[in-house]
């Protein structure tokens, strides 16, 4: 298991990237598997930049950890931010055009669509996104 705690801000969401992408490589994760799991890290970790702490900025730690058998990636996302469970909204009505979806929700579904499990948990003042993705070579 490796761990990464940044500032939660956007400007961090490059090294967070290359952080996970780091232990994806090593374990010869496919590239189809690493874009979708780059796109849940770009959509997670810019919502925590974006809202946990707002107006101010506040840290958040990545885990990256390997399951073998079958082998797949747990990436989990901790921060002390405001309460929010982003699992608890329904998913958007993607059978509506753009103009008349409600604004919101489409990258947090996106993720949920990508991923193979995705839980939320709110504990000891923090909250604990866990994010996992089946590795096939």
């Amino acid at each position: 298991m490796r761990e990464l705690t940044v500032d939660a801000s956007i400007e961090n969401i490059q090294a967070v990237t290359e952080f996970v992408d780091e232990q994806l490589e090593a374990m010869e994760c496919p590239m189809k598997a690493q874009m979708q799991i780059d796109i849940a890290i770009d959509e997670l970790f810019g919502n925590i930049a974006h809202y946990a702490y707002n107006p101010e900025v506040g840290t958040a730690t990545v885990r990256v950890e390997v399951t073998e058998d079958p082998l797949a990636v747990i990436i989990t996302f901790i921060d002390n931010g405001v309460p929010y469970d982003p699992l608890a909204n329904d998913d958007p009505d993607t059978t509506l055009s753009a103009d008349e979806r409600q604004i919101g929700g489409l990258g947090i579904y996106m993720v949920k669509k990508s991923m193979d499990e995705i839980s939320y948990e709110y504990q000891k003042g923090q909250n604990i996104l866990k994010i996992k993705k089946h590795i096939e070579n």
